[in-house]
């Protein structure tokens, strides 16, 4: 099951500008107590107060060992290792839903409820818990509840269970070191721009005029000698 690309359109698309500002901004009451907050040492971005509250988060427990062995499977079924990158699981996706349904306290009785759907429909199948399964076993059930459009209508708390794992799944790998290595993101990075193609400028019957090209080579002999300096 390779969904690996289809996740990175997924994970793209969905992100919504509101909800990114929404999800990081304060309220507008400790607005003002935020930005003059200073920022923790060795933390981009986060004030001493979030540092600690973060801190707290991980100390704390609230998936259980049993729940997150089921988590870890369904994480590597969604984004499973292949020749380019490493699985969820390498990238730490467990982790961060572990920790996330403790930031979000929200997400706590989906997940919970989720879970407890997952075993129910496993042990009527086959007699065992989720985790205990084979690997065909489990895909047989996760197929059951990975297509919304295809599910049957007494699975639809799966349906709505496999969607929010997925969602959470592609966020924590594709937020992770591999997963902005999979996608071949480089962040700020210096970079050369030649212009306008060719075979664009003469789509559109266009060209540089001789003073543009003259500065533009100007511009590049600069640039060349700063490099080699």
């Amino acid at each position: 099951m390779d969904r690996r690309d289809s996740l990175k359109t997924l994970v793209v698309g969905s992100l919504s500008v509101g909800a990114i500002l929404t999800a990081c901004g304060p309220n507008d009451k400790d607005a003002a107590k935020h930005a003059k907050a200073p920022l923790a040492a060795g933390v981009y971005g986060r004030t001493p107060d979030e540092e600690a509250r973060d801190e707290k988060l991980k100390k704390e427990e609230f998936l259980t060992k049993d729940e997150m062995a089921v988590i870890t499977i369904l994480a590597d079924i969604i984004i499973p290792k292949d020749e380019k990158s490493g699985s969820a699981t390498e990238a730490g996706v467990p982790e961060f839903i572990e920790f996330i349904v403790k930031d979000q306290p929200r997400y706590q009785v989906p997940m919970r409820g989720g879970l407890r759907w997952l075993n129910v429909q496993s042990a009527k199948r086959f007699n065992k818990g989720f985790a205990e399964l084979t690997a065909a076993q489990q895909i047989e059930i996760v197929d059951d509840i990975a297509y919304p459009s295809l599910a049957k209508p007494e699975h639809t708390q799966g349906v709505s269970f496999f969607n929010m794992m997925r969602n959470l799944t592609a966020t924590g790998f594709f937020t992770s070191k591999i997963g902005l290595k999979d996608i071949g993101y480089m962040g700020n990075t210096p970079n050369e721009w030649d212009g306008v193609p060719d075979d664009v400028l003469k789509q559109y019957n266009l060209a540089y005029d001789e003073k543009t090209l003259k500065e533009c080579l100007k511009i590049e002999e600069r640039g060349e000698i700063m490099k080699w300096s």
